[in-house]
């Protein structure tokens, strides 16, 4: 299985959903590859946010590594499944998918609802962190 997370930058959720996924994903020796991207160009390149980072870290994960690439029509073709945190993300991804298995593909990360950005908001940084975690044990469950 081969999954991509994606968020606008590429700093905050969909590094978050990378890294947690992938570490759960290892501990249930799943063969999986997981990634993330963002619609965005402005952070290629870069570590995630810092906060994103502290807080993976107070939960246990590592995601300071990881570095922010935008998103390409070609990963319609890697990907199995396309994770996207919002409905603006949904809908950018969307349009980029030239086919209909490509738009069958992409899902939001929460089932039927968005994931909130923290970027403008210290305070959201833990309980998304929690919030993505909890979805990444669910799609565990469902996938495997």
């Amino acid at each position: 299985m081969k999954i991509l997370m994606v968020c606008l930058g590429n700093i905050c959720r969909s590094p978050l959903a990378e890294g947690i996924m992938r570490h759960l994903a290892k501990q249930e020796n799943l063969d999986w590859e997981i990634a993330s991207a963002g619609t965005g160009n402005w952070h290629i390149g870069q570590a995630p946010d810092r906060r994103s980072i502290a807080a993976a870290q107070d939960s246990g994960y590592d995601i300071s590594r990881q570095r922010a690439q935008q998103f390409s029509v070609a990963m319609f073709s890697t990907y199995d499944l396309i994770l996207v945190m919002d409905r603006k993300n949904l809908s950018d991804v969307k349009n980029l998918a030239k086919t209909k298995e490509e738009r069958l593909k992409v899902k939001l990360f929460l089932k039927d609802d968005e994931l909130a950005d923290p970027y403008w908001d210290d305070t959201l940084f833990a309980p998304v962190c929690k919030q993505v975690e909890d979805r990444c044990k669910e799609i565990i469950k469902e996938l495997s």
